[in-house]
């Protein structure tokens, strides 16, 4: 049974935003509508589909049903998390991990899906894992997918270590660096998992997760760099628990209309008095930058945001 946090009509704004335990969320925007992508929160074994929320305003949630699960990846069978998004040529391509593999012995690893619209129902794209293996120390979850120009690379990692590659243009594969390497560790001091990156007046953010996901001091850090590959050197935690709101803020992504400035963070955090390791919950909140470029410290609250419906 859910808990008082989940006592709100599906049209009232604060946090959080949609009902259940949800985790490690994906945010899109596609046309005039935003999106959530994220983990369903429970027991690995349960971890078996993906649902989706959709929204015009940021406030008012669709929720999409099982637009991936198991039964349409045959390799899958656990732990389906963190899934990113990107569309491409019409199409919608959902790159997701499964089966928390601990080895190269283990079949399982960072997987894509693809549909012809953003509520799926979305196929396994290439009946195998994309990433299949320990690369640079890196576990293959918490996939990121990051165009810049005409490339598209996946950025992935949890055991602390981080890679970038570039994808094929089909997304079947990857393209060699010019060094002939394919998979080019990023790791900043701190680094944990859940990385994402955007662009903003010509830099590079990378941001991360800290601290561990079952505790109350699971967080987000952030380094700017001049490129893709870095160096990325920590500058500082900008998404932390607040004792007196709630704990486990972390794994998050961004929202950034197009055209505009504007920036809201979206993220999970565990509600006060929840002790259960799975017993997470998917918000919202302002994201602010300095005259420097530098992120601000993020306030997490119970309001949220306001509607901010795309133009």
């Amino acid at each position: 049974m859910f808990t008082s946090a989940f006592q709100y009509a599906e049209s009232q704004p604060g946090n959080p935003i949609i009902k259940g335990w949800y985790a490690d969320p994906e945010g899109a925007i596609f046309g005039s509508r935003y999106w959530i992508y994220p983990t369903y929160s429970a027991k690995y074994n349960e971890q078996v589909y993906l649902d989706a929320f959709s929204s015009e305003d940021l406030v008012h949630w669709t929720k999409h049903d099982r637009i991936l699960d198991t039964s349409r990846v045959k390799w899958a069978r656990r732990a389906m998390w963190a899934p990113a998004i990107i569309e491409k040529e019409g199409k919608y391509y959902l790159f997701f991990s499964a089966n928390d593999i601990q080895s190269d012995k283990e079949h399982g690893g960072i997987g894509v899906a693809v549909a012809e619209s953003p509520q799926g129902p979305f196929t396994d794209y290439l009946k195998r894992p994309l990433v299949d293996k320990f690369h640079n120390g890196a576990q293959p979850i918490d996939q990121f997918v990051f165009k810049d120009g005409d490339q598209y690379y996946l950025i992935y990692g949890g055991w602390r270590h981080c890679n970038i590659a570039q994808l094929r243009p089909d997304f079947s594969g990857f393209l060699p660096f010019a060094d002939g390497t394919v998979f080019k560790e990023i790791t900043p001091d701190g680094y944990v998992e859940g990385p994402i990156m955007f662009k903003r007046k010509g830099k590079y953010y990378f941001m991360w997760s800290e601290g561990g996901w079952t505790g109350p001091d699971y967080s987000v850090a952030y380094a700017v760099s001049d490129s893709p590959f870095g160096p990325f050197k920590r500058v500082a935690k900008i998404l932390q628990q607040d004792p007196a709101i709630a704990t486990g803020a972390g794994h998050h992504s961004v929202f950034n209309p197009p055209g505009t400035d504007d920036w809201h963070i979206i993220y999970h955090r565990r509600p006060l008095g929840e002790t259960d390791r799975n017993a997470r919950v998917v918000c919202i909140d302002e994201m602010k930058f300095d005259a420097d470029g530098l992120i601000a410290p993020v306030k997490i609250t119970h309001e949220g945001v306001k509607a901010r419906p795309l133009r």
